[in-house]
C-alpha cells in the first residue's frame, strides 16, 4: 500500500518508513504522530519489512508501549514525575501510585525522568517493555564551588555566612551600576541608587547596617581577586558570579577592610573546546514614573485671583518648566561582543562592549566603551599555570543636566513666567532661589571624560601533589578630567555681576593609582578518604596613592576658545575680576598583611575553619600600626547522623557557627600625623612670605575600628529537595569607633582631635528560600524569597577622657534656619529623627506644638527642652520575592521588592506645600492638604510619613528559539519593565530613597524624576 500523506497526517500503531530523496531534509517529532515533512519529494506510508527501492535505503521504526513505576530511595511511589521520550515533545507524568504509561517510537529510545528534588534519569528503552525507576536526591549543588577569598570551596563544605548568585539568577535588564545585578538577590545587602536612573549618579551599598560614623561603611569590591576593584570596569555580560562573604568569619581572610562585608564578582572566562562568539544588545527608553503636583498656570492665577499673590507676578504665560527639561526621546543602548575558545592547554576570552546611557534629564549623558580580555595557559608538565586579565573603560559623561537643583527650579518658577523673550534671548526670574535652568544649559559646559584600567596576572606552580605556590600581582588606574565653562551670555555673568559680562572657565583632573602584589602557599588533601584538609598562607601588599590638580580663570572676552586656552583669560592682570585659582594635591599609603587560613572537614559531616590576618595601615598611629584579626567556624551536616539519614522531609541540614573579628581602615590618609596647612601671608622688607601652621593634632594612638561579629546559620533542603534555602542570625559589635572630638587646650594644639572612642551593635535575621513548584514537561515555576530584619544601636559614645552627649545629621536647607533632623545619641539606635510634636494649627493657620510638660505652644514657645525622638528612618525589614516562570520556551520573570518599618521626612512638601513660599510655584498639596496652614517653614512630625513600599521591580519576558544550525548556539529575544508599579502610602514622589549611612528617610527637595524603563534585548550565541 502506497500514499501520499499531508504534511500533518496522524500516525499511530504502524510501522513507518520515510523515503529521502535528492537531498530532501526529513523532520519528525514523535508525539504519536507526525508533525512536519520539509522539502521531502516524498512521503511514503509502508507495512511491513525495509525496503529499498531505486539504490535508496529505507528504516523502520516499531512503536512500543513502556510502562513501569518511579518511586524514590526509600521505595515510596513519586506521583507527578515528568516522563519524556529524549529529542521528541512525547511526554507524560505518573499517577498517584508512581506509575506510568507511554508509546515511544522505537527500541532506540531514551526515557528522561525528571522531578522537583531530584536527580534527573536518562534510560535506553532498548527491548524492554516494563522500566522501573528509583530517583536519587539531586544534590549537585552542594557540590558547587563557591569563591570565598583566596580559594573557593564546595558550598556543602562553608561554616560562615556566604552567599553565592550566579549568572542566571540576575535582575534582568539594563543597569546603571553592576551591583544592581543582585538587588535584593541576598538578604542583608541594601543597594540602592538615591538618584534613580540618572547615568550619573551613584549606587550606596550597605551590608547588615551601619558599622561605623567616619568610615568606610561600603562593603570591600574585590574582582577576580584584586581588593578594591573598579565597579567601571564591570558590564552585566561579562560577570559570571557575585558571591558575598557576610559575616566576620567570612570576611576576616580581608582584615581591616572586612567590617562592611566582601562582595567577590568573578568575571567570565574561555573554556575549553570549540570556539565560541556571544553578542547581547539591549535597547531601553526611560519614562517619568510620578510627576510632581505643582500648580499649572491656571491654578497659579487662580491664586491671584483670591489675593494670595499680587496681581503683579503674572507674567503672561503659561509654562510647564518640568515637561521642558525632561528628554522625552531618550534611547539608551547597550552592545557587548565576546570571544571564547581554547584548547588543552590554555583558553581565552575577549569582549567588547559600548554602553550608551541617557537620562530622562535632558543634557545628562554617560557613554562608555572598552573591552575586557582573559587568558590561561596550564604547561610545564600541566603544573604551571599563567592566568591574566585586563580591562579597560573610557567613558563621556554629560553632568550639566540632571543636578537636583534644575528640577527643583521646574516646581518652584513662576508657571506663568515665560521661557524666552520677545528677541529670543532667555527670561531669568530673579526671586529668591529663581535661575532658568534651560539658559545654564545654553550657556555652560560640565562634562567629565573618564578612563579606567586594570591589569592582572597570577602565576601559579604545583611543587607537588596538593600543594601549590602562587604570585598575584594587579595594577589600577583611574583618570578623569572635568571641564567646565560658564559662557559670556550666561546670567550668572552678565555685566553687573562680578565677572563683568565675561566668561570663566575651570579644568580638574584627578588620578588614582593602585598596586598589589599577594604570594600564596596552598595545600589541599584527602587522608584516607574520611579527613579532607586546605590550608593556605600568604603574603599581602597594596600601594594607593591619588593625585589631582585644578585650575580656573575667568574674565574670557570671547568664548570662542571655550576652557581650552586659560592663559586668555584677564583676571590675570585685572584685579577687579574675581582671582583666578590654582590647587594640587597628592596623598598615599600603603597596606601589608600576612594571612593564614585552614579549613579541615572530617566524613563530609563535620567541618572547621580558622583564619588569622595579621595587617598593617600607614594609616595609622605609630603606636597602633598593626592590628591581628582572627576567626573561627564551624559546621555540622546533621543528615548524615543515623537520627536524620532516612527522613523524609528533611534532605540536607547543616547548621554553622562562626565568630571574627574585621577592620576598619577607612580613613582618610595621614589623620594620626601634624599636617600643615596654609596660614596668612607675612610681610617682610616689602615681599609677603607665606605662612604654614598646624592643621590637626597627631594621634600616635589612632587605631583600627573592629567589628566582633557571631553567626548562627542553617542550611537546608526540605520534602524531597522542594524547598531550600538558609537562615543565619547574627550579633555584630563594633568597637573602637572613630569620631572627631573635642580635645582640651592646652595641651593639644587645636581644638578637634579624630581618636577611637564608641561601639555600635547590630543585630539581625536573614531569611533565603528557594522552591521549584511546579516542574512539568511543558511548564515550571520557581519561587525564590529573601527577607532579613536589622536592629542597630550606638551601645557607647563616650569614655572617661573624650565625652559626647549626641552626634546630628540631616541638615535641612534654608530658608527657616531649620537645624538637623536626625540625631544619634548615646545607647538609640541610629537614624532617629528628633523635633518637634505638633498640636494643631491655630485659627488663623500658625503653628502649634507639644511641649515637654505636656502642654501646647507655637513655635516661638518651642525649647531644645521640648525636642524628642520622633520617628526613625531606618527600614527594619526588607523583602523581595522572585517568581520564574517557563512555558515551553517561553520563560517570564516577575521580581517584587520592599522594605518596611521606617518614617519618610518629607522636605519637599515641607518647603514647597506651604503658602508662604509664594509668589514662588508651590506643590497643589499647599492648598489641599495644608490649606490650614499659614506660618513659615517648621520641621516636625508633621511631615513625617510611613515610608513602607513594594514595587514591582522587574518583569522580564523572553523565548528562547530552537535553533537546528551549524552557525548559531542560541538564540533569545526578552522584552523588560523595571520599577512598574509602587505599593505605598507615601505621598510623596518615591519612597526608596537613600537609607544607608547616618542621612537616612530624608527625602531631599531635589525633583530629579523616578522612571519606568523599558528594554528590549537579544542574546545570540555563534
Amino acid at each position: 500500500m502506497k500514499e501520499k500523506l499531508p504534511a500533518a497526517s496522524r500516525m499511530s500503531g504502524s510501522s513507518i518508513s520515510f523515503r529521502k530523496l535528492r537531498g530532501g531534509v526529513l523532520m519528525m517529532l514523535f508525539s504519536g504522530a507526525l508533525s512536519s515533512v520539509t522539502q521531502a519529494e516524498e512521503a511514503v506510508f509502508v507495512t511491513g519489512e525495509t525496503n529499498t527501492a531505486d539504490g535508496v535505503s529505507f528504516f523502520q521504526a516499531t512503536a512500543k508501549e513502556v510502562t513501569g513505576t518511579v518511586t524514590d530511595e526509600s521505595g515510596e511511589p513519586l506521583p507527578g514525575v515528568s516522563i519524556l521520550e529524549k529529542g521528541t515533545t512525547n511526554g507524560t507524568v505518573t499517577d498517584l501510585d508512581g506509575n506510568y504509561k507511554i508509546t515511544v517510537a522505537s527500541d532506540e529510545s531514551v526515557l528522561v525522568f525528571s522531578f522537583i528534588g531530584m536527580a534527573s534519569q536518562e534510560v535506553p528503552v532498548g527491548s524492554q517493555s516494563t522500566l522501573d525507576v528509583e530517583l536519587t536526591s539531586n544534590t549537585e549543588s552542594l557540590e558547587e564551588f563557591v569563591v570565598i577569598g583566596y580559594g573557593s570551596q564546595k558550598k556543602r563544605e562553608i561554616t560562615s555566612a556566604v552567599a553565592n548568585v550566579e549568572e542566571d539568577d540576575f535582575v534582568q535588564g539594563g543597569m546603571r551600576s553592576p551591583m544592581e545585578l543582585i538587588q535584593g538577590k541576598v538578604a542583608g545587602l541594601n543597594i540602592n541608587r538615591p538618584q534613580g536612573n540618572n547615568p550619573n549618579g551613584g549606587t550606596d551599598i550597605q551590608l547588615r547596617g551601619l558599622t561605623s560614623l567616619v568610615g568606610t561603611t561600603s562593603p570591600l569590591i574585590v574582582i577576580d581577586g584584586i581588593p578594591g576593584g573598579s565597579l567601571d570596569l564591570l558590564q552585566q555580560d561579562d560577570i559570571a558570579s557575585f558571591d558575598v562573604l557576610k559575616d566576620g568569619s567570612a570576611a576576616a581572610i580581608y582584615g581591616t577592610r572586612g567590617n562592611a562585608g566582601v562582595i567577590l564578582i568573578t568575571t567570565k572566562k574561555g573554556k575549553a573546546g570549540k570556539s565560541q562568539f556571544d553578542y547581547s544588545t539591549y535597547f531601553q527608553r526611560e519614562y517619568v514614573d510620578r510627576k510632581p503636583d505643582f500648580l499649572t498656570a491656571d491654578q497659579y492665577r487662580g491664586l491671584i485671583d483670591q489675593g494670595l499673590i499680587d496681581g503683579g507676578n503674572d507674567l503672561g504665560s503659561s509654562t510647564d518648566l518640568y515637561d521642558r527639561l525632561l528628554n522625552k526621546q531618550n534611547l539608551s543602548q547597550y552592545h557587548n561582543f565576546a570571544a571564547s575558545g581554547g584548547g588543552e592547554n590554555s583558553t581565552y576570552r575577549a569582549s567588547f562592549y559600548y554602553n550608551g546611557a541617557e537620562g530622562i534629564a535632558q543634557e545628562n549623558s554617560n557613554k562608555q566603551f572598552g573591552g575586557r580580555i582573559s587568558f590561561s595557559q596550564t604547561g610545564f608538565q600541566d603544573k604551571l599555570t599563567l592566568a591574566s586579565n585586563l580591562a579597560v573603560n573610557f567613558s563621556d559623561a554629560n553632568r550639566l543636566g540632571g543636578q537636583s537643583g534644575d528640577f527643583e527650579q521646574a516646581i518652584q518658577r513662576n508657571p506663568t513666567a515665560p521661557i524666552f523673550n520677545p528677541d529670543g534671548s532667555f527670561v531669568e526670574t530673579q526671586a529668591y532661589n529663581n535661575y532658568n535652568p534651560l539658559s545654564r544649559y545654553a550657556n555652560r559646559i560640565d562634562e567629565r571624560n573618564k578612563s579606567t584600567f586594570s591589569g592582572d596576572m597570577r602565576l601559579t606552580y604545583e611543587i607537588m601533589d596538593g600543594l601549590k605556590a602562587s604570585a598575584f600581582g594587579a595594577y589600577i588606574r583611574n583618570n578623569y578630567n572635568d571641564r567646565y565653562y560658564q559662557s559670556m551670555n550666561d546670567f550668572a555673568n552678565r555685566p553687573t555681576s562680578e565677572y563683568q559680562g565675561m566668561g570663566y572657565a575651570s579644568k580638574f583632573n584627578h588620578l588614582d593609582w593602585s598596586n598589589t602584589f599577594e604570594g600564596t602557599l596552598n595545600y589541599k588533601k584527602i587522608f584516607n578518604t574520611d579527613h579532607s584538609l586546605d590550608a593556605i598562607v600568604g603574603y599581602s601588599y597594596q600601594y594607593f596613592t591619588t593625585e589631582e590638580f585644578n585650575v580656573n580663570n575667568n574674565g574670557f572676552t570671547t568664548d570662542g576658545f571655550l576652557d581650552w586656552n586659560l592663559s586668555a583669560g584677564s583676571a590675570i592682570n585685572n584685579t577687579q575680576l574675581p582671582r583666578p585659582g590654582m590647587d594640587s594635591f597628592k596623598e598615599d599609603n600603603t597596606l601589608i598583611a600576612f594571612f593564614a587560613r585552614v579549613s579541615y572537614a572530617f566524613q563530609e559531616k563535620y567541618f572547621v575553619q580558622a583564619t588569622l590576618r595579621r595587617e598593617g595601615s600607614s594609616r595609622f598611629g605609630a603606636n597602633h600600626k598593626w592590628g591581628n584579626f582572627p576567626a573561627v567556624s564551624v559546621g555540622w551536616e546533621l543528615t548524615k547522623e543515623s537520627f536524620l539519614a532516612n527522613s523524609t522531609a528533611v534532605n540536607n541540614l547543616k547548621v554553622r557557627l562562626g565568630y571574627g573579628v574585621t577592620g576598619n581602615q577607612g580613613i582618610d590618609n595621614y589623620q594620626s600625623l601634624i599636617t600643615l596647612s596654609e596660614g596668612g601671608v607675612y610681610p617682610q622688607e616689602g615681599i609677603y612670605y607665606q605662612t604654614y601652621g598646624l592643621s590637626r593634632n597627631p594621634n600616635p594612638d589612632l587605631r583600627w575600628e573592629k567589628k566582633k561579629e557571631w553567626n548562627l546559620g542553617f542550611d537546608f533542603l526540605l520534602f524531597n529537595n522542594k524547598v531550600g534555602g538558609s537562615l543565619d542570625l547574627y550579633n555584630r559589635e563594633t568597637v573602637d569607633l572613630l569620631y572627631e572630638y573635642t580635645s582640651q587646650q592646652p595641651a593639644y594644639a587645636k581644638d578637634r582631635l579624630l581618636t577611637n572612642v564608641g561601639s555600635i551593635n547590630n543585630r539581625g535575621i536573614e531569611l533565603y528560600l528557594t522552591s521549584t513548584i511546579i516542574k512539568n514537561t511543558d511548564f515550571s515555576w520557581r519561587a525564590d524569597l529573601t527577607a532579613n530584619t536589622q536592629r542597630n544601636k550606638v551601645t557607647s559614645l563616650s569614655n572617661d577622657v573624650f565625652t559626647i552627649s549626641w552626634i546630628e545629621e540631616g541638615g535641612l536647607p534654608s530658608p527657616g534656619n531649620l537645624g538637623n533632623a536626625i540625631r544619634i545619641e548615646d545607647g538609640g539606635p541610629i537614624g532617629n529623627f528628633y523635633g518637634k510634636r505638633f498640636a494643631g494649627f491655630t485659627e488663623d493657620g500658625k503653628w502649634q506644638f507639644y511641649k515637654a510638660d505636656g502642654t501646647i505652644g507655637e513655635a516661638g514657645d518651642m525649647t531644645t527642652e521640648d525636642l524628642t525622638v520622633i520617628g526613625n528612618g531606618v527600614p527594619k525589614y526588607m523583602a523581595s520575592l522572585n517568581n520564574t516562570f517557563t512555558y515551553k520556551n517561553f520563560d517570564l520573570t516577575v521580581f517584587f521588592r520592599g522594605k518596611f518599618g521606617f518614617d519618610i521626612l518629607n522636605t519637599k512638601d515641607l518647603y514647597f506645600g506651604n503658602k508662604k513660599w509664594l509668589p514662588n510655584n508651590l506643590l497643589e498639596s499647599a492648598i489641599t492638604t495644608h490649606a490650614d496652614l499659614n506660618d513659615d517653614p517648621q520641621f516636625s512630625d508633621y511631615y513625617l510619613e510611613n515610608g513602607s513600599f513594594v514595587k514591582l521591580d522587574n518583569i522580564t519576558l523572553g523565548y528562547n528559539f530552537e535553533l537546528n544550525s551549524q552557525y548559531f548556539r542560541n538564540l533569545r529575544v526578552y522584552a523588560t519593565g523595571r520599577n512598574l508599579l509602587t505599593i505605598t502610602s507615601y505621598s510623596g514622589i518615591d519612597p526608596e530613597l537613600q537609607d544607608v549611612g547616618l542621612n537616612t528617610g530624608i527625602d531631599g527637595r531635589g525633583f530629579y524624576p523616578r522612571t519606568k524603563s523599558f528594554a528590549l534585548g537579544l542574546k545570540v550565541g555563534f
